[in-house]
């Protein structure tokens, strides 16, 4: 299955080697090895955001473009803020990022891979696979 990654663990990723963020490291450069690491516009616009060295940047943003970004459609932004509606009727607030990431993997049939607890939140409320 593939998966579509989230940028917690792609800052995980990027940061140095420790025994806490290995297994992270190591399970992504296993889906990438796979194939199987997916990408959208929002995430990578988060990871390349801040960066204040220009080299930096620019060694990310050419990492980063061995990665196409999959597409987002309308219906994509339609369903995402269905999504958001529709946790936040429970009392489950979110990003608007979030929940586009939610449905695009939703769509796709995608698992996501986060860090971020929120989405375990989610997952009790709108369909996603969490990997």
């Amino acid at each position: 299955m593939k998966v579509l990654i989230d940028t917690s663990v792609w800052s995980t990723f990027l940061r140095r080697i420790n025994h806490e963020n290995l297994t992270v490291k190591t399970r992504l450069i296993e889906l990438i090895e796979e194939s199987r690491a997916k990408l959208i516009g929002p995430i990578r616009q988060e990871l390349l955001s801040g960066i204040a060295s220009e080299t930096s940047y620019n060694q990310l943003k050419n990492h980063l473009r061995a990665f196409e970004d999959l597409p987002i459609q309308l219906s994509d932004y339609e369903r995402a803020a269905e999504m958001f509606n529709l946790c936040r009727k429970k009392g489950i607030q979110g990003s608007q990022v979030d929940f586009l990431i939610c449905s695009v993997a939703e769509r796709d049939h995608l698992s996501i891979y986060t860090l971020d607890n929120d989405f375990k939140l989610y997952a009790k409320i709108i369909p996603i696979m969490l990997f």
